[in-house]
């Protein structure tokens, strides 16, 4: 359903500070099993910091009812801390969770957190910071369980510029059916996502003959010359049929992925998983010697590599991934690596010459 903005209108309060964009909500499709509720809206609050020539007031559904700035006082030795007060209403008395996605930039020294507040000033629940402090443009999201909160706070260092939005979508409970070899993966949907996140196994293991390795659980920034790349080394004992790549990556261009070398040969880039095009997560950039506008994904995107089996040797391999031509700075995680052999229940099929 295409998105459209409502008339009621989002109380804006902005200290000394100029005005943002404006805030886009976007109606949820009915639930059939839940009768004639009617839809309800999901919002995006776009809490830049930044004036246009064509700014405008924001919109938001009314279970929105005000946002205010709130520029911290600095105290000595720490960063001043601003604050985004959200005040919320449940549109409705079934509607217990609220989805809460945050987009910022994520530096080390300036990590938001969401904390929820009940109608008396008592604290309900803290998120912890969100952010790995890589330094990039990203997006989290948090649960919000909200029967008692009135009101959510986005807390940051500094003087809040590195908050960019918000996404706000109220979830609803189904029963689901998965198999038990499934537990271990994500399972609650998020608005626009392609994919579940990606987890890499803490120990090698093996299943209908594919064997699936971590190369590196954790985060490792790359740019886009040889020393800027995440190398690895990885040792194989027999000639595998097919092997697999896949990574999630950090704010890539979504026309200048992350590319691949295997024992000093180039295999090219990646292929990344995209989500829905209404992401808010899209962000444009232009410049003068661009004919077109060119988008990063401000989060993390899944991305895979079909190795060539000819590339790869038994003994030990060298793998350096890059980032994409044009990206200055991205990170990677959860790298894993995927080699299948032959099993002896594997179907395949002879071709003979015709």
């Amino acid at each position: 359903m295409l998105s459209r903005a409502i008339a009621s209108a989002l109380v804006l309060l902005v200290v000394s500070l100029a005005r943002g964009q404006e805030a886009f909500v976007k109606s949820s499709p009915r639930n059939p099993a839940s009768g004639p509720t009617g839809n309800i809206e999901s919002a995006w609050l776009d809490l830049r910091q930044t004036a246009t020539a064509n700014s405008k007031p924001q919109t938001a559904p009314d279970w929105v009812e005000s946002v205010t700035l709130i520029p911290g006082e600095a105290k000595e030795g720490t960063l001043p801390k601003t604050i985004f007060r959200i005040r919320l209403a449940r549109p409705r008395a079934e509607f217990q969770v609220l989805f809460f996605r945050l987009f910022f930039d994520d530096n080390p020294d300036q990590k938001p957190q969401l904390v929820a507040w009940d109608e008396s000033g008592t604290q309900v629940l803290q998120s912890g910071p969100l952010g790995l402090g890589v330094g990039l443009p990203t997006s989290e999201s948090v649960m919000v369980p909200m029967v008692a909160v009135s009101t959510i706070d986005v807390e940051v260092p500094g003087d809040g510029k590195t908050i960019r939005g918000a996404y706000l979508d109220w979830m609803a409970t189904a029963e689901v059916l998965h198999p038990l070899s499934a537990e271990q993966r994500d399972l609650i949907p998020e608005p626009f996502a392609a994919m579940s996140p990606l987890h890499a196994p803490s120990q090698d293991r093996e299943m209908f003959g594919t064997v699936t390795a971590t190369l590196a659980d954790e985060t490792i920034r790359i740019g886009a010359s040889f020393s800027q790349g995440a190398a690895f080394q990885f040792g194989i004992e027999a000639q595998p049929l097919v092997v697999l790549l896949s990574f999630e990556v950090a704010s890539p261009n979504i026309d200048a992925p992350p590319e691949v070398f295997v024992n000093g040969e180039s295999l090219g880039a990646v292929t990344l998983t995209l989500p829905e095009l209404a992401d808010p997560a899209y962000r444009g950039e232009s410049a003068s010697l661009l004919k077109q506008m060119r988008f990063q994904y401000t989060g993390w995107l899944r991305a895979q590599k079909l190795l060539p089996v000819s590339s790869l040797k038994v003994g030990t391999n060298d793998l350096i991934i890059i980032g994409g031509p044009g990206t200055p700075a991205s990170a990677i995680r959860a790298t894993q690596i995927q080699l299948k052999y032959l099993w002896d229940k594997s179907d395949y099929q002879l071709q003979t010459d015709r």
